[in-house]
């Protein structure tokens, strides 16, 4: 019975160890997936960060018709150049997102509106078809065409992050009616 007892008493300490061995293989593993996993959910935060501060530029931008105007500098109040906007999340005065309008807003379209076209039941409509002639024109403009034209406008803004290599590109139309008078020089 001595002799049973002797052959294992090196067995019980080899397989602990081997049970140890794949604890921590486990630990290790599951620490590293966990890593992996907090990098995956930051990096997809930071992106939504950085798409949120470029959808608020880019409405900014179209809140004001500075952009039509002067698409250059169609930013009231730039951080740093022209056409940049900055973004302070945790407001303690740094920002984390800077958004810059690249290229300028650029006028894609422009088409005058048929006099026939109008609703004078519409506000809007109705301010386009002011001083029109008995014929429903305008004097001086194309046969039928009212006071007002519809013109379609390509905004992309671009954000970085200032800590993570983060970056968000988005491309916006909208579309905007503006005065007949002013078509020759606001789309060109």
């Amino acid at each position: 019975m001595n002799a049973g007892i002797r052959r294992q008493d090196g067995a019980t300490l080899v397989i602990a160890l081997i049970m140890l061995v794949v604890i921590t293989l486990l630990a290790v593993s599951t620490l590293s997936t966990t890593n992996m996993n907090l990098k995956v959910v930051g990096n997809m935060q930071s992106r939504g960060e950085a798409l949120h501060a470029t959808q608020q530029a880019i409405e900014t931008v179209i809140s004001t018709p500075l952009f039509i105007a002067n698409p250059a500098n169609a930013v009231l109040n730039p951080c740093g150049t022209a056409n940049t906007l900055c973004t302070d999340l945790n407001g303690d005065g740094t920002p984390e997102y800077t958004t810059q309008l690249n290229p300028a807003p650029s006028c894609v379209s422009v088409k005058p509106i048929k006099a026939s076209e109008l609703n004078l039941s519409s506000a809007e409509d109705l301010g386009c078809s002011a001083g029109q002639a008995q014929q429903f024109g305008v004097a001086g403009a194309p046969s039928g065409e009212s006071l007002c034209a519809n013109t379609a406008w390509d905004i992309t803004a671009e954000t970085s992050a200032t800590v993570s290599r983060t970056r968000v590109t988005v491309t916006q139309g909208v579309a905007v009616r503006i005065n007949a008078d002013d078509m020759a020089s606001t789309c060109l």
